[in-house]
């Protein structure tokens, strides 16, 4: 592996960075915008969720220009909303615009969501992918991590009326870099060889540094010419049934877990568990920081034990955390120690195991002709279930409080039966070969 495929797996995984941070940053903000525009727990969860309603729209127009258009031109314009989206956000003065420039941020992570994954999928070898592309989670929870950090220290020197304005409008620092190394990366030579450009597509090789780019153009022309003779690449059909269902299972689930409810309303739930306002947006950091360590665990166990195993492990750890979260809110005293440990170590598996797998999964389980649609189909799946709890959240905890966890908690035991019974093992398996192992077409 050269340090030119690390060096544009890093760079396109800005764009996870920026998922991270645009989704995470209104964690901080959620009190200030209730008071601002006088929200009801309804038109908070509207609030919140608006930027996951873009994800949708994002993930679902994304595939298909991903494959037409190539996966650079696509990140190209995920960056430019970045940056509009931030500034907007962060200078709305009511509620409706807030919440259009906080729809078109997520638009760009819906986008970003597609083909960030596609491209470093595309450019790295198969022994090392996994932790490539577990790369892009990686800055996903970096970003998250920064996202609460800076709300942190920024309600600490402004007041709550300017400070979720800040909140939103710093994510425009890191928006201009990622355009700006978006500018730089070489093309993926896997789009460029099946789009039919050749030379440009050996050229992308030779930069990055595989060591035969000829032998490796024609096994990526005789895979396309495998599917070119299948017919016109659809989606649907019979011959993608397994992929196209396991990509929707594994993006359910990773919802299902709860874990956007926890990081964007963690400051929430840790005051309703007791801690004070401070010491809420505190014990928020505690949870990006332990999403960082343990994504970081990931991607050296993802390659050497596989996907599968990770994600056995992580069920059970994540089922029996969110268990106890569930009984101890529901306890006339809860136990806030008890409650943040639990929180600590359900962050720590989802992370090490279907936070990292979720998106190498994807992006690589289908077939050349087909990936950006599938990874699109995926992408749209996940985000319609984020939205959907995210909205629906507080409502749902206000009415039935901690038991809301003890059904994130059985979500996972179920994830473990389909694990085990259904879903492929796709590690070390080159991407021209995954329909030849009966994971693909």
């Amino acid at each position: 592996m050269t340090a030119a495929i690390v060096m544009s797996a890093a760079g396109a995984a800005l764009g996870g960075l920026l998922f991270g941070f645009d989704t995470a940053v209104i964690s901080g903000a959620t009190n200030a915008l209730q008071s601002e525009f006088a929200l009801t727990a309804g038109s908070l969860g509207f609030t919140v969720a608006s930027a996951l309603i873009g994800t949708v729209v994002g993930s679902l127009v994304a595939g298909v220009p991903a494959d037409r258009y190539g996966r650079k031109a696509i990140m190209l314009a995920v960056a430019i909303a970045y940056v509009i989206s931030s500034l907007g956000t962060g200078l709305a003065q009511d509620w409706s615009v807030l919440i259009a420039f906080r729809f078109l941020g997520g638009i760009a992570i819906g986008a970003a969501s597609v083909v960030t994954p596609i491209y470093i999928a595309e450019v790295s070898p198969a022994r090392f992918r996994g932790r490539l592309v577990a790369m892009n989670q990686l800055n996903i929870v970096l970003g998250i991590l920064l996202a609460f950090l800076s709300n942190y220290v920024i309600a600490q020197i402004l007041p709550p009326e300017t400070a979720w304005r800040w909140m939103f409008g710093i994510v425009a620092v890191p928006s201009v870099v990622f355009l700006i190394v978006t500018l730089l990366l070489p093309e993926s030579p896997r789009w460029l060889a099946v789009r039919g450009h050749r030379d440009r597509a050996v050229a992308a090789m030779t930069r990055l540094g595989f060591s035969d780019p000829a032998a490796e153009l024609v096994r990526i022309e005789a895979a396309d010419m495998r599917e070119a003779s299948k017919g016109a690449p659809r989606l649907f059909q019979a011959a993608h049934r397994l992929p196209v269902a396991c990509a929707i299972a594994i993006a359910m689930f990773n919802q299902l877990s709860g874990i956007n409810a926890l990081l964007y309303y963690a400051p929430r739930i840790f005051e309703l568990a007791g801690a004070g306002a401070d010491s809420a947006l505190l014990q928020s950091v505690a949870v990006g920081g332990i999403n960082l360590l343990f994504t970081a665990l990931a991607l050296l166990l993802i390659d050497r034990f596989g996907r599968k195993p990770l994600l056995f492990v992580g069920s059970i750890v994540c089922a029996a955390a969110l268990l106890l979260v569930g009984w101890q809110l529901e306890r006339a005293a809860p136990d806030g120690t008890l409650i943040l440990a639990g929180l600590l170590v359900f962050i720590a598996a989802f992370a090490v195991s279907q936070g990292a797998v979720i998106w190498v999964f994807i992006s690589e389980v289908f077939p050349s002709s087909v990936r950006g649609k599938g990874q699109g189909l995926g992408s749209t799946t996940h985000w319609v279930m984020a939205a959907i709890i995210t909205w629906l959240f507080p409502v749902v905890a206000d009415a039935v409080g901690g038991w809301v966890f003890a059904f994130f908690g059985a979500m996972m035991l179920l994830q473990f039966v389909w694990v085990w019974k259904v879903m492929p093992e796709t590690n070390g398996v080159a991407l021209e070969n995954m329909d030849l192992r009966g994971t693909g077409a």
